[in-house]
């Protein structure tokens, strides 16, 4: 059977989950700017990123279920409204609690990109659905590496409103762009609102598969949350940088992006447990390397691109598995992994920030080892539960 998904259809999946996530961060290199503008100390300029996250969970919650109830095109009519208005409403923001709202309902609305995954696993057939996936996965990494690159150079040359415009007329673009050429897909489900909120947990409670799944991401971007976290700290301690400078490494992070779409292919053709058996030992391989290079931007530059490599090994392929088991509720069930992956990430950021405080470097690289042992030892004990 030929696949219903075209390749112009699924690039533009890719480079629509791309430029919406990048409205995620674009804040982060600006909060300087933003806290000269509003004359406000950094702490207090911190919550404008916050509350973008804390948005982006919300999103992640109460929208991405909804493609498994109402049609595609409906969600997005109602997100792109919500989405250009905050980035208005975040340009011609004159107090940083206006700011701090709008960021909220931007980080709420860019959860979308969520949708565009479990939309390229069931446009496509059985044996491209892991190709599908990391087309898509690509588009949106290489999203939030370069809009801190693109953010950064835009509020040093023109201010920090002109970007939340010149993300508003984007989002515009896109938004008649994808009216015009995305499927209208109409999924079946009739429960209320509610009744499909409830069966998050029952998807939870009864898939074992799911759960592992949900551990493994959680493990693995907890120990990315903790790098990226402490590595600003370590290029000022070790090197002498400041924030540019390990904002700058995240060009290297493409590489491991660029290699989703390999490994989207490697999945419909190998073994999946070999996959993640393999992607673990690479992650405590970058680790040991991390911990090796506490003095070499050489050696930080080759964990970089293992780590992220590694890492979206182990995301796509946990996405394959779970979208394979309920292509009914591929929203709801991606709703469930999102939302394990995010409390790991917001852990890995804690976590990373003690190790840190407490041993240094040396801690942050015992931390990521652990936590990828972990992914290791749960993956070995627990899968054949999960068949």
């Amino acid at each position: 059977m030929a696949s219903k998904l075209s390749n112009s259809v699924l690039y533009l999946m890719s480079l629509s989950a791309g430029l919406v996530v990048a409205n995620l961060y674009y804040n982060q290199p600006l909060l300087n700017l933003i806290s000269d503008s509003f004359n406000v100390t950094e702490a207090a300029v911190s919550n404008v990123a916050l509350s973008t996250q804390l948005g982006y969970a919300f999103g992640l919650l109460f929208i991405i279920p909804l493609g498994d109830k109402l049609s595609n095109h409906k969600i997005l009519q109602f997100d792109f409204v919500l989405m250009i208005a905050a980035l208005i409403a975040a340009g011609m923001s004159q107090t940083l609690i206006a700011l701090i709202v709008s960021s909220f309902f931007i980080g709420f609305t860019s959860a979308i990109p969520q949708l565009f995954v479990p939309m390229a696993a069931q446009l496509s057939d059985e044996n491209e659905r892991g190709r599908a996936i990391g087309i898509v996965m690509s588009g949106l990494l290489i999203g939030i590496l370069g809009s801190r690159i693109i953010s950064g150079f835009i509020g040093d040359a023109f201010g920090w409103r002109v970007m939340y415009f010149a993300a508003t007329v984007l989002m515009v673009i896109l938004f008649i762009i994808l009216k015009w050429k995305l499927p209208n897909l109409k999924p079946n489900y009739q429960g209320s609102y509610g009744d499909l909120m409830r069966s998050l947990w029952s998807y939870l409670k009864t898939e074992p598969s799911l759960r592992l799944a949900a551990l493994r991401g959680a493990l693995g971007f907890a120990g990315l949350s903790a790098f990226w976290t402490t590595l600003v700290f370590l290029m000022e301690d070790s090197f002498g940088y400041g924030s540019t400078v390990a904002g700058a490494f995240g060009i290297f992070g493409i590489a491991g992006a660029l290699g989703a779409t390999v490994v989207g292919k490697l999945s419909d053709k190998v073994s999946k447990n070999k996959i993640i058996f393999y992607s673990a030992l690479l992650l405590i391989l970058s680790w040991l390397i991390f911990m090796m290079s506490g003095q070499s931007i050489i050696g930080l530059i080759l964990g970089i691109i293992l780590v992220d490599l590694a890492l979206q090994a182990l995301h796509i392929t946990n996405q394959n598995i779970i979208f394979s088991k309920h292509p009914e509720a591929r929203n709801r069930v991606n709703t469930v992994y999102m939302v394990g992956f995010f409390i790991g990430g917001a852990l890995g950021t804690v976590l990373g920030a003690v190790a840190w405080q407490q041993f240094r470097w040396e801690g942050v690289s015992w931390l990521g080892i652990i936590l990828s042992v972990l992914i290791l030892l749960a993956h070995l004990f627990f899968r054949k539960k999960t068949l």
